[in-house]
């Protein structure tokens, strides 16, 4: 079975979890016989073509950035994107069309009625639940009826988690028959540090040995509640030594810096890092906090889990579905900035309960969230809709020319 997977990123052009989603899976895919090849853009570098047995990456090149007008790039980026599917497949087809969100849902569904195959999406993140519930302006409702166009003209709908499920069911009125609930997953890190030493001087980088490390790792958006951490912690530093780290980018960072100077806070915004300097901030750090507002499903908390670091999430999407309260982590109502204060002295004056819950957590990194286990679930969605196509008149008018 050959998939064209079209993605708007993949490494190195990584700005969140849909990145990192499409990076994991699609190696991973291969271990279940399935040949992948990978359209994106060409945003930030990365080579042009590239092979890895039956990996195919293609980066396309694309048309000048127009940041006024971002929905029109991306509908020019697309017909970019499908010329470059044909030319892969010249006079063929793959036998399946796999997009992941909004930003190629238009060359997609292109492609499936020009080839006749089916089209699967999987749905990271909705428009509609970044403005918690409301749709705000004349862009904002092009994307959302985009994204019910896509729903519309996928085979299958996949999302992961029953929070984005009952999310696409609410806002697009797609039957719940037709989607999949499938996790994301977790690579298990290396060992980041050679010895002991190593760790002590990593750790001195940030925090004194009398003081706590208290550390956020995403995006800095309004939807990732940040600023509520930010009004959280002076009522932490009040009652016990502590630092605070912020690694990440995004439109809310001079927001934010200006607001930790108002309250009088020592934070410490690291800005992008890389996937290793962020395994070693969860290795040294005493807690991670990921106070959302809007989470589709969470895969920070799994970063977390998989290093062994103690967790406090907010109760937002698909968080709560991963981290149990008391049982693997805290969770605290979204929002809710005396809840967030509670949840770190609580974690930060019990150290040994802290850890307890991380090494539960870790376990369960290990146990579920592994990318083998996911990419077999994909690939049986894969398997169902191949044969329900074949038995459809496409898929019969297909292989009798076949």
């Amino acid at each position: 079975m050959h998939v064209l997977q079209i993605s708007w990123e993949y490494p190195p052009h990584i700005v969140g979890g849909l990145g990192r989603h499409v990076a994991d899976l699609a190696p991973a895919l291969t271990e279940h016989d399935v040949i992948v090849t990978v359209l994106t853009p060409q945003l930030r570098g990365g080579e042009a073509f590239e092979r890895h047995q039956n990996l195919t990456i293609c980066r396309v090149s694309v048309p000048t950035l127009d940041t006024d007008d971002f929905p029109g790039f991306v509908y020019h980026t697309g017909r970019h994107l499908e010329q470059a599917a044909h030319a892969l497949f010249p006079g063929g087809r793959p036998d399946l069309i796999h997009v992941h969100d909004w930003l190629t849902a238009e060359v997609g569904i292109a492609l499936k009625h020009h080839w006749r195959i089916p089209l699967i999406a999987t749905i990271h993140a909705t428009e509609r639940g970044r403005g918690r519930g409301a749709i705000n302006g004349q862009r904002a409702q092009y994307i959302n009826d985009l994204e019910w166009r896509l729903t519309y003209e996928a085979w299958r709908v996949i999302v992961c988690s029953h929070f984005m499920a009952r999310q696409i069911r609410e806002y697009f009125t797609t039957p719940a028959d037709k989607i999949d609930v499938i996790s994301n997953g977790v690579h298990l890190p290396s060992q980041p540090f050679a010895n002991p030493a190593e760790w002590v001087s990593f750790r001195r980088r940030f925090a004194a040995d009398n003081e706590a490390l208290v550390i956020f790792v995403g995006r800095l958006v309004y939807e990732k509640g940040v600023h509520i951490l930010l009004e959280a912690w002076p009522r932490v530093v009040a009652d016990i030594p502590a630092r605070l780290v912020i690694a990440g980018t995004g439109s809310m960072l001079d927001e934010l810096r200006r607001r930790a100077t108002e309250l009088g806070i020592a934070v410490e915004f690291l800005g992008f890092i890389s996937d290793e300097d962020r395994n070693r901030l969860y290795a040294v750090g005493d807690v991670a906090v990921f106070p959302s507002l809007y989470e589709p499903f969470g895969i920070v908390a799994l970063e977390a889990f998989a290093a062994g670091c103690p967790v406090i999430v907010s109760d937002a999407g698909g968080l709560a579905e991963v981290v149990q309260h008391e049982l693997n982590g805290l969770v605290v109502p979204a929002g809710d900035v005396e809840g967030l204060v509670q949840a770190l002295l609580a974690s930060l004056h019990a150290p040994a309960d802290s850890r307890l819950r991380a090494a539960r957590g870790a376990a369960l990194a290990r146990a579920y969230y592994t990318w083998t286990r996911i990419a077999g679930e994909v690939k049986a969605v894969y398997d169902r809709v191949w044969m329900e196509w074949k038995a459809g008149a496409w898929g019969k008018e297909i292989m009798r020319r076949a």
